[in-house]
């Protein structure tokens, strides 16, 4: 996650730059990669994102 101007392709509400309504929710989002399993914290990113898209479709409703 980083600005755009700076080789960024996602924001902090982790929706792809220059789209809409497409979010990344895997473990390519990560800055560096855990020397362990990637199992827990990408669920922990997708509960994240879940709560996100939650907020924003109440956000429209």
């Amino acid at each position: 996650m980083a600005p755009e101007s700076q080789g960024g392709c996602i924001n902090h509400r982790l929706q792809v730059y220059g789209t809409k309504n497409l979010r990344v929710v895997d473990a390519s989002i990560f800055p560096t990669i855990p020397a362990g399993n990637l199992n827990a914290p990408t669920a922990m990113v997708a509960w994240k994102a879940s709560r996100l898209i939650k907020e924003d479709y109440k956000n429209k409703v």
